[in-house]
């Protein structure tokens, strides 16, 4: 995306600032760099001083480096329907990678996300029993008459279109999965893999401890860029698969851990 059309001064800050808005939100979350791309022809005085005021009017949330949407930022990781439309043909690729790795017979847990409900869309109809905490996973696995599936009971995220909390929590920790398909918002070399919510984060910890094969569904522009609260590091897991973006100082952290990448 870039808006480039007209001079800075010819544009309204208004309207420069309800695109800059429309922009953010639309992504999730943006570093300054992906901005001053998007706004070539707006200095970066002004840009900050946007940001500034932006983030005073609570219509975005400064970072360092960068700004989030609202909705990313408080208490989850941004509206499921919005994250569909984002990347989508990265997370079509991603989905058919992982549908791959599913075999008949297996006992599996598919979490919830984007990019998790697209690998349920892509799933062949094989014996299979499937457990999920997301409703748009759920909705697609319905379609399948050989799949016997499982809705963990919980709290509902609006947001996330998904249930977690205590309840949630004792349901998975009592079970054991051959294959667990985990969503993740990003990932820090250093920091490890991250979401936005608290409550999603243990979800995702007792997921990862209860499983044989763990597998992280992550688009490349996950990469660098962790949020709030951490899940695990490149040791806990045993796949990433991904597109074709992700940065070779990535693929070399996954060889040095035994992690596959796909």
């Amino acid at each position: 995306m870039c808006i480039s059309d007209r001079e800075e001064n010819s544009m309204p800050m208004a309207e420069r600032r309800e695109l800059i808005v429309d922009f953010i939100n639309n992504e999730g979350s943006v570093t300054f760099a992906q901005l001053k791309h998007a706004f070539p022809d707006v200095s970066e005085m002004t840009l900050r001083t946007d940001l500034k005021a932006l983030d005073q009017n609570r219509q975005i949330i400064r970072v360092h480096g960068g700004a989030k949407s609202v909705g990313f930022a408080v208490g989850t990781d941004d509206l499921l329907a919005r994250r569909v439309s984002r990347r989508s043909a990265e997370k079509t690729v991603i989905a058919q990678k992982a549908a791959g790795l599913i075999r008949a017979g297996h006992t599996i847990f598919i979490d919830s996300g984007s990019t998790t409900t697209a690998l349920a869309a892509a799933m062949e109809d094989m014996n299979l029993l499937v457990f999920t905490n997301s409703l748009t996973v759920a909705s697609e696995l319905a379609r399948l008459e050989h799949v016997m599936s499982f809705m963990v009971g919980g709290r509902l995220n609006r947001y996330s279109m998904s249930t977690t909390g205590a309840r949630a929590i004792e349901v998975v920790r009592s079970m054991t999965f051959d294959q667990v398909f985990l969503g993740v918002t990003g990932h820090r070399r250093g920091e490890g893999f991250s979401c936005g919510s608290d409550d999603e984060a243990v979800f995702k910890k007792t997921l990862v401890d209860r499983s044989n094969e763990c597998i992280v569904l992550m688009d490349s522009s996950k990469e660098d860029r962790p949020s709030t609260f951490k899940i695990g590091d490149l040791r806990d897991v045993d796949v990433v698969v991904s597109d074709d973006g992700l940065s070779t100082d990535f693929v070399s952290a996954c060889e040095d851990q035994g992690v596959t990448v796909l």
